[in-house]
């Protein structure tokens, strides 16, 4: 499933003076092509961060052993999934140089 800004009720459009949120909007008038190709992009070694950074973040016990349930509010929801984002901008950032770098060490 790939992250639909046009059909989301976004809890605070506005920043915190008030502002119009100008990424919120960029994301808006994005196609959901455009998104959908970024979410593909990622690689399950990133994937696989995020995923073991919310386990971490939420609890990590084993739900084949637990009937595990995690209640929050809106804003810590909210929060949790900004840090997923954050995390997964920063490791394709990171993903991206380690590349760069083994690319030019071939020329070396």
């Amino acid at each position: 499933m790939v992250f639909d800004p046009g059909h989301a009720d976004f809890h605070g459009s506005f920043t915190e003076d008030g502002q119009p949120n100008l990424l919120l909007k960029y994301l808006q008038r994005q196609s959901p092509e455009v998104l959908t190709r970024i979410a593909r992009s990622v690689s399950p070694e990133i994937r696989q961060i995020i995923s073991q950074n919310v386990q971490g973040l939420v609890g990590g016990l084993p739900s084949e052993d637990f009937n595990v349930q995690i209640a929050t509010d809106r804003d810590n929801l909210a929060g949790l999934l900004a840090s997923a984002m954050m995390t997964g901008y920063f490791l394709r950032q990171m993903e991206q140089r380690m590349e760069l770098e083994m690319s030019l060490d071939e020329l070396v």
